[in-house]
């Protein structure tokens, strides 16, 4: 019977409505900052409050792009500031953006296509991220 019961909620946690990732932009402040707009304000207050240091550079690290794009996924994370200003998150790099040269956020788009079911059935792995690159320059 415990066994039934705990298929039947995971059949119905499967079966439910998937929310839609929300469209997230990019744009650059005085070319210094970078404004990445698009998430729920009361997921990225949260998000904020989590005294883990890194926490943003994890969920939505900002790369520079090197000149072989076959090593882009290899490339370290540009170190920097996250904070929260008017329901957006704003990354302001250690060191200023150089002119001229392509940059990226890597957006992790947690959860998207994906229900209970997609992992009972083994259509998803639990290793698989799905990302977006936001290139910018």
């Amino acid at each position: 019977m415990k066994k039934l019961s705990c298929l039947f909620l995971l059949l119905c946690f499967g079966c439910g409505h998937q929310p839609k990732a929300p469209a997230v932009h990019i744009n650059l402040v005085n070319n210094r900052s970078l404004k990445i707009k698009g998430f729920d304000f009361a997921i990225i207050s949260e998000i904020n409050r989590d005294s883990i240091q890194g926490a943003w550079q994890s969920l939505i690290p900002v790369y520079r792009i090197p000149a072989d794009t076959d090593l882009k996924d290899y490339q370290p994370a540009q170190p920097g500031v996250y904070e929260i200003v008017d329901s957006a998150v704003v990354f302001t790099p250690d060191t200023p953006f150089i002119k001229g040269k392509t940059y990226f956020v890597r957006y992790y788009q947690f959860g998207e296509g994906r229900s209970v079911t997609d992992y009972i059935r083994g259509r998803k792995k639990f290793q698989e991220m799905t990302y977006k690159d936001l290139i910018f320059k």
